[in-house]
């Protein structure tokens, strides 16, 4: 374990050999590389260059310590590429006393209550589009359950009015998040460089933009009450009775819709891929639905009979997080692990390496759902920094919840539909701000 103080350490200088090696793998495959990095270098590993070094700290140790040194960083500088999407007042970008606000006035639209009553319209949107999917029709399941998980965000979210326009919206924010992800290393290093990566996302975030504020004061023209999560970021109020401003508003409605369908599709479609590719997993969880849920949609009091099935869903967050990597920009000098490192830099600690460490995980490279049940051989309790696939510390991911039972709600509605098949069991990760198999994931719908 490291200090936040400082005692003498030597200085962390990036090698020019290792920055090439690793810059090289992590632009083919940050996963794969990520995990040679650490496996070849250790806990504690720079690359980049001295004037601005990224830093890995590999491990529950060097996660708990960051999660414990919360005020030892800065989320604005590590997070500024998600800006252009999120805006400057999203919760992923706010530090200090601006995020705890904004947090305690978003918080209630994701307590587990309300969660638990967007299942029917979840289940509802995953049996229409499953209703398409014909014997015999070859699809790619990741963009399909992508579209409906777009939907169902911005329904149980936002209301009907925008989820008729859940498309378009998710049109202009994919063209942003897709200038991120082509580019990520790339802009990282030229971030502060005006680029045609900033002039498209400015222009499609804006056309976004313009259609929440149209529903915002649509909303404040009519009056009357809205029970979904933006008539409660409407009507939330601080200590001192101020609510969000427009500019507030606006940047957490754009944050939570990007941030809700894009991490979450990712994670779907490794669910799906993790079950055609284990067909022992995929039959007993079928069996367990059926048990439970029967051939009606899944309900919310479902959900928590149905143990197996969540062991998928959590195996599948410790396999495939979507957050490969996670930044904080340190506010000062620090020491950890006999390391000096300097304010400044961008300091990384990656889930994906984590979850796959074989000291913390037996079988941790094995999709094993089983471990999640007590009393299995495989079972291990878990802590905030050896199973963290939505971060953690005070900037934990305020949707998790809804990420899981949206998850798992589809995946019940997924085993009580039509039978699939992989077209190639050949997938690679890419990304890394929301991993998700590289060209998709083609399927085959099979004969009943």
């Amino acid at each position: 374990m490291g200090s936040a103080t400082m005692t003498p350490a030597a200085t962390m200088t990036p090698s020019a050999r290792v920055t090439a090696r690793h810059g090289v793998g992590f632009a083919m495959n940050p996963c794969a590389s990520l995990l040679r990095l650490y496996a070849e270098h250790g806990p504690v590993v720079a690359v980049g260059t001295r004037r601005r070094p990224f830093v890995h700290l590999f491990g529950p140790d060097a996660n708990a310590f960051v999660f414990a040194n919360s005020g030892l960083f800065r989320w604005r500088e590590a997070f500024d590429l998600l800006v252009p999407v999120n805006g400057e007042t999203a919760l992923i970008v706010s530090d200090g006393a601006d995020h705890r606000r904004r947090r305690r006035l978003v918080q209630p639209a994701f307590h587990h209550r309300r969660v638990d009553g967007y299942v029917a319209r979840i289940a509802a949107n995953t049996g229409a589009a499953l209703a398409s999917w014909t014997p015999g029709r070859t699809l790619d399941a990741y963009a399909e359950l992508r579209g409906v998980i777009r939907r169902s965000t911005v329904e149980v979210l936002f209301g009907d009015r925008l989820a008729a326009d859940a498309e378009v919206i998710g049109r202009g924010l994919q063209v942003a998040l897709a200038g991120i992800d082509r580019n990520f290393v790339a802009q990282m290093m030229l971030r502060a460089l005006p680029n045609p990566y900033w002039r498209r996302v400015t222009a499609s975030r804006a056309a976004v933009a313009r259609r929440v504020d149209e529903e915002v004061e649509r909303r404040r023209r009519e009056g009357g009450e809205h029970d979904d999560v933006l008539g409660m970021l409407m009507a939330a109020r601080d200590e001192g009775g101020a609510g969000l401003t427009r500019q507030e508003l606006q940047d957490q409605v754009i944050s939570l819709i990007s941030a809700g369908y894009d991490t979450t599709s990712a994670a779907m479609a490794w669910a799906v891929y993790a079950l055609l590719v284990h067909p022992g997993a995929a039959e007993r969880a079928r069996r367990e639905v059926a048990e439970v849920v029967g051939d009606r949609p899944p309900q919310a009091a479902d959900l928590p009979k149905l143990p197996y099935l969540d062991g998928v869903v959590q195996e599948t967050l410790r396999l495939f997080p979507p957050a490969v990597l996670s930044a904080r920009v340190p506010v000062r000098d620090f020491a950890y692990a006999g390391h000096r490192i300097p304010a400044g830099a961008m300091v990384l600690y990656s889930p994906y390496v984590t979850h796959r460490m074989p000291q913390v995980w037996p079988q941790a490279g094995r999709f094993r759902p089983e471990r999640w049940i007590p009393g299995s051989d495989l079972h291990r309790p878990t802590t905030p920094s050896t199973f963290l696939p939505f971060g953690g510390g005070p900037h934990r991911c305020i949707g998790s919840t809804l990420a899981t039972v949206e998850i798992k709600t589809m995946l019940a509605c997924l085993l009580r539909g039509p039978r699939l098949r992989l077209v190639s069991a050949a997938v690679t990760p890419t990304s890394v701000t929301a991993m998700r198999p590289r060209g998709g994931l083609p399927v085959r719908v099979l004969p009943a």
